[in-house]
This record gives C-alpha cells, structure tokens and sequence, in this order.
C-alpha cells in the first residue's frame, strides 16, 4: 500500500490548546498521512519509492513463489509434514485452512496474492506521484519504466495462478477505490503488455553496470515474450524472445552448472537476466528454499549452514534424464555429511529410500542463504523461442535451432528431425522441464497447456502412491479471506 506514517502533532500548538484555551477544536499540521502530498517531491522520495515496489518481492520468494507451483508438480515432492503436502494431494480449500492451521499462510497462494496486490499498489502509487517528481529526466523515466515492469510482473504472476484477477491501474486514494471486481484474462493480459510496451520504451539495454535486481529494456522483452506465450499469442512470444536474443546483451553460461555456482553469482547475469536477490550477510534479503532442499538436520556442509530435508526429487524425473545430460548433475542420490562420509540413497530421508537431492540452489558459506532464485533467464527465452516459433510458422530449421542452443550447451545432440508439430512442442515442454526444474515453472507448462490432468497422475511414488488432480486445480482458488474483505469480487466458478 501507500507509505503510512504517523500524524505529528505540533506539541507547541497542544500545549497552548490545553493550558491556555477553552476552545474544543483541535487543530493540527499533519506532516503526512495515509495518501501525503508532502511525498514524491524528491530524488530520495522516488528512489525510495520504487525501491519499495520491489519489497513483495522478498515475501514472494521466501517460499510461494516456487513451491506452491512445484509441490503440485510432477519435479519436486515435499515431506508430507505442516501442511505442504495439500498442494501434492490437491487437498487444499479456498480457505487455505491448513496452510493457516500449521501457520504457513507464507507458503501458499494467498501469500502469492497478497504480495503481489502489495506490489501493484505501491507501482501505482510510483506511476501516479513520480511524473510530476522534481528529479532527473533521465532517472525519473527509468523509475517509471521499472514501476510499469513491475507491475505487469505481479498482474502475470496473478492471472497464472488465479486466471480472472482483479486489474488495479490507480492508486487506492479512498476505500471505494480500493474496492475492484475482477477482470477476465484475456484483458488481464492486454494490460500486460500495455505495461511492458511501457516498460521497454522506458527500460536501458542492458549493461554490466545495471544495478542487481533491476530490469533491463531486454528483461521487459522476456517477461512478454512468456507472457504472450501462456497468452497463446504466438507471434508476439516469438517477436520479443527474438528481440531478447538478437540482442546479444545476454548469453548463456558456457558451463549450465556454473549459472547455480553461488560464488559465480555475478558472472552468471550474464544469463540470469532478472532474479529474486538474496544476500549473503544478515539482515538482509533471504529464502527458506535452500533449507528446504538440503539434507535433514543441517547434514550436508555442501548444501547449506542450515537445512531440514523437506523437499525432494521423484525418482522418475531423476532417471527421465539422459545420464549425458549435465543437468542432471544439480540432482544427486547421495551426499557427503558432516563427517565426510557418504549417505547413500536409501539413508537420504526417512521418508523413502528413493530421495532425490535437488542441488541448484546450495550455498556452504551464508548462513542467511544468499543464493538468487532465477526468475527470468537466457535459457528460458530460447525454448519461449522454438515453442513460439513452431506454433506460428510450423517445425522449422529455426525452431530446431533455438532448443538445440540449450540442449548442445547441456551436452547433448541437437533434437532429431523430422518430428511432427505435437511432437515438437512435446519435446520442448520435456526439455523445459529438464532446464528450468525447481525454478518455479513446471506447473504452469502444465496448466496453460492443459495437460496437468494426464501427466500428474502419473507422477507418483512410495510417498504420494495416488494423485488425483481435477480439472478446477488448473488454476488456485481465489482466497476466502480476499473474497469476504471485497464485496465485488467472485469466487472462481470452479471453487464455488
């Protein structure tokens, strides 16, 4: 929301009012309130401004922002302990009652709704005081453009989850204008792109001085480059992710385990164009992710200081990897402990003895987890490219060319040719799965092609033996609490 402070009261004017006068009025100067005009008239003011538009961002990808997705997937199971199994089983409610029960609200998609309302909130604020803010021309647009990219962001991740969203371009200046009904998707999306297009004329190119954690004009290219591609605007998807990669501002890491090398975290912008930014010293940004994926009890030095062994691998994506495949290696069956000794597969957790180690987001040395959470990279825009490419003109040489650039770099052979276009689209949504596991992604390839229905089931083990999705899981049920504080807003018609 808006930055609140406190009303001050001139002490001198109350002391006159209490000791010398009789009136009954109080008067007072209010130095700011809920909606100040005594904001945004500076430099400081907008750059705190939008720094601020960034903050959800840290509840985000504190845990919902990629397990809620993945725990629904078919990559990456959780133990079935304080509630996480209820994405796995599709036992969660519009409620999210036990979410709330075990105190996890911060895991599930309510928090992906508050924060990112949060988000757009505040990029309103921005977009609405920030023209007319006493500042450099040149920065002042910068801001803007972030503001607009940001927003888009949190409305995509929104509508992802949610499909019909509530659609807010103005700040709430009073309660009535808080209150919004929902928006059907396909407009969702125009105001996506309406936002980007903003974005990206707004946006610099990138360059190596761009601060960490900002977009670029080529980010703003990407995140509409995916976006369009949920939206199945295919000649949109293929028009930015070739703009993004014609660019040439961002390249692909020569070795795929380096862009997870903790210590080659700034090296590896040159690919992860846009992340969640953690730090390495405390206080400061952070994620319960990387406790998440090591070993129980904080037993693997390797993996981080503290970790509780809480998500894992299925076996059956283990073993869909080519052993050829580099990627495979940032998933392991054993690993060394405390003692320097190897814990076999069957000793990883107490749950199964066919535990999988997801291993892309270890970090020995910070005790507050300062890996970043890729969010938008290199790799991703190549196979938005050959997806896009082959829906569009049909299974071209260039489609072959934009999966085979992440595929050879894996260390594997180019994509056979000759497939048909179905099978095309079906080898490049195993090879996203393959390249972007445990990012947050998998279950919305799933979703907006629709294929959840026939690929869950079959993603099972000792565990979780039966999963059975139903159709309304395509998307999260709006949350109860959302749906009673807002009069105009409509439970999805699944959920109800």
């Amino acid at each position: 929301m808006c930055f609140h402070k406190n009303i001050r009261t001139i002490a001198a004017s109350l002391f006159a009012f209490v000791v010398i006068t009789s009136c009954n009025k109080l008067e007072e100067t209010p130095y700011s309130s809920i909606f100040t005009n005594n904001f945004y008239k500076t430099a400081s003011d907008a750059e705190a401004a939008i720094t601020a538009v960034y903050g959800p961002l840290v509840d985000l990808y504190n845990t919902a922002g990629t397990f809620a997705s993945d725990f629904s997937a078919d990559q990456i199971y959780p133990r079935p302990v304080v509630g996480r199994d209820t994405y796995t089983l599709f036992s969660y409610d519009p409620n999210y009652t036990t979410q709330k029960s075990f105190s996890r609200q911060f895991e599930s998609p309510q928090q992906i709704w508050q924060s990112c309302y949060s988000g757009i909130e505040k990029a309103n604020w921005v977009l609405f005081k920030v023209p007319n803010t006493d500042m450099d021309a040149t920065r002042r647009t910068e801001i803007l453009g972030e503001a607009y990219y940001l927003r888009a962001f949190y409305m995509w991740m929104l509508t992802k989850n949610f499909r019909d969203i509530v659609v807010k371009t103005r700040p709430s200046t009073s309660i009535d204008s808080a209150i919004v009904g929902k928006t059907e998707q396909k407009d969702v999306y125009k105001q996506i792109y309406a936002d980007l297009d903003q974005a990206i004329n707004n946006l610099k190119p990138y360059a190596a001085g761009v601060t960490k954690g900002r977009p670029s004009k080529e980010v703003a290219m990407a995140l509409y480059a995916k976006a369009a591609l949920y939206d199945e605007n295919w000649a949109a998807s293929l028009e930015k992710a070739k703009g993004v990669i014609g660019s040439g501002a961002y390249t692909l890491m020569p070795n795929v385990l380096d862009v997870y090398d903790v210590s080659k975290e700034d090296a590896a912008r040159q690919e992860n164009m846009w992340a969640y930014e953690c730090d390495n010293t405390s206080p400061g940004n952070s994620t319960q992710i990387i406790s998440l994926y090591g070993p129980k009890n904080s037993d693997g030095p390797a993996y981080a200081v503290t970790s509780f062994g809480s998500a894992f691998a299925y076996q059956s994506f283990f073993d869909s990897f080519d052993p050829a495949d580099k990627r495979r290696q940032l998933l392991d069956t054993f690993y060394i402990n405390k003692l320097g000794e190897v814990v076999h597969q069957k000793d990883v957790t107490p749950i199964t003895p066919h535990g999988v180690e997801v291993k892309k987001y270890m970090d020995p040395v910070s005790p507050s987890h300062g890996i970043n959470i890729p969010i938008l990279r290199l790799a991703d825009v190549y196979l938005i490219a050959a997806e896009a490419s082959a829906e569009a003109n049909g299974v071209t040489d260039e489609a072959y060319s934009y999966i085979d650039v992440v595929r050879h770099r894996a260390g594997l052979p180019g994509l056979t040719k000759g497939l048909s276009k179905e099978q095309f689209k079906d080898s490049v949504l195993r090879e996203r799965s393959w390249e972007l596991f445990g990012e947050g992604d998998r279950w919305y390839d799933l979703t907006r092609t629709n294929t959840f229905m026939q690929v869950i089931p079959k993603a099972v083990n000792d565990v979780f033996p039966t999963r059975t999705p139903q159709q309304r899981n395509r998307y999260f049920p709006i949350p109860q609490d959302e749906i009673n504080a807002n009069k105009l807003l409509e439970q999805n018609p699944e959920w109800q």
